[in-house]
């Protein structure tokens, strides 16, 4: 990499960093461009160099906290060999991380309303739905004809129960929740 491409990465990199913090202390609509010019110290035009706007930015902070979301759930779920232990855990690893302010701020509460539920949808989908779907037919309790549909299901449930730990629900309550629900929709007939 030239020393022009490792410059421009490093400033991505920190207007990033800035942005997720700002989006998450003071949500979309509290973040201005001014103020990441002046925490940043770049110019205006550096920072349309790297991101058309406001919704590009943000939309750059949410794929950055979606990935760190995927591999956090990867952590979680490294070493367990039983497809269902596998499933649950991720889905638990989920709820806890619906626990993190940023994560709660970010990618739940802005993240619909700030791309619109279709894109927001397509974006879970391309972080959560591929991995999800995966993970539940190595489970081997659904049926392939019902797959794609119970994997929809499965990622609504989950990602209401983190919806409600994000505006201020037990998160306790959400797990177990979570946790009765996969053992029911498990369980091998």
């Amino acid at each position: 990499m030239n020393l022009k491409a490792e410059r421009g990465a490093a400033t991505r990199d920190q207007l990033l960093a800035i942005a997720t913090r700002l989006f998450a202390e003071h949500g979309y609509e509290g973040t201005s461009i001014e103020a990441v010019l002046q925490e940043s110290g770049l110019s205006r035009g550096a920072l349309y160099h790297h991101y058309a706007g406001k919704d590009a930015l943000f939309e750059a902070v949410l794929e950055a906290t979606e990935a760190a979301i995927g591999r956090e759930i990867l952590k979680a779920v490294r070493g367990i060999d039983d497809p269902a232990e596998a499933l649950r855990a991720g889905a638990l690893a989920w709820i806890r991380l619906a626990g993190d302010p940023v994560i709660q701020r970010i990618v739940l509460i802005d993240a619909p309303s700030v791309l619109g539920w279709e894109q927001w949808r397509a974006l879970e989908e391309r972080y959560s739905f591929g991995s999800l779907k995966i993970a539940l037919q190595a489970t081997d309790a659904i049926p392939a004809d019902f797959l794609d549909l119970h994997a929809h299901m499965l990622l609504a449930a989950i990602n209401e129960s983190a919806l409600l730990v994000a505006r201020g629900g037990n998160r306790e309550t959400a797990e177990a929740a979570v946790e009765e629900f996969l053992r029911r929709l498990l369980r091998r007939p």
